[in-house]
């Protein structure tokens, strides 16, 4: 029953159906399958689109469909973890965002799939994201890892801003920091203070398990 359960959740990912993985999420909470069970399902899902995208084989409109099935299925699964005080093992919790000034979503929407599909907690903070939004999700979230994106050259500075709010609220130490976007070099990464930096979606899943020494 479990099985079945399970697989429908994995084929509604598959399928990039948001409607489907949300009921099928529901279905398996409610059967009792414990969380841990379910995560590994929606990873094993998310890994198989990452690994097609990063072969080759899928597309930029496969990833954001799957991402969005993703997005329907995970609250529910995390809502129970809550409830239950149930115990996960994932590589780590990351929060991204774009920085304020931006509205870029696609290159951090793929970003945050492909780190999903690597077993990491992904909090999303969104577009046109404040220094002070970060610094509040940063201590509601407690992050492993903090990713940051600037598509544009104009709001690339706002990355350097971020990490000094860091560094006045005492919490940089706390955090590693991936910064990317097309506006971003591995240069200007080292010039503002980051961890890490990679030009690519699945460059930066894969320095996201670096960073956490995986």
């Amino acid at each position: 029953m479990s099985s079945d359960i399970l697989g429908n959740l994995k084929k509604a990912i598959l399928d990039y159906d948001p409607d489907a993985s949300a009921e099928c999420a529901r279905r398996a909470v409610e059967s009792g399958i414990n969380p841990a069970e379910i995560l590994s399902a929606l990873t094993d899902a998310i890994r198989e689109i990452g690994e097609g995208f990063s072969s080759g084989e899928l597309f930029l409109p496969d990833l954001v469909g799957a991402a969005d099935a993703l997005s329907s299925a995970t609250p529910i699964v995390e809502a129970e973890i809550a409830r239950t005080g149930a115990k996960t093992e994932r590589m780590g919790t990351v929060v991204i965002g774009t920085v304020f000034g931006d509205i870029h979503t696609i290159g951090k929407t793929m970003v945050a799939t492909l780190l999903q599909a690597e077993g990491f907690t992904v909090h999303d903070v969104g577009i046109n994201v404040t220094a002070e939004q970060f610094v509040d999700a940063i201590r509601t979230h407690k992050p492993d890892i903090l990713a940051m994106s600037a598509l544009m050259t104009m709001t690339a500075p706002e990355q350097r801003k971020v990490i000094n709010s860091l560094e006045t609220e005492g919490l940089r130490d706390s955090v590693k920091i991936m910064v990317g976007g097309g506006a971003i070099t591995q240069e200007f990464a080292d010039g503002v203070g980051a961890d890490g930096y990679d030009p690519t979606a699945p460059g930066a899943a894969k320095l996201a398990r670096k960073l956490m020494g995986k």
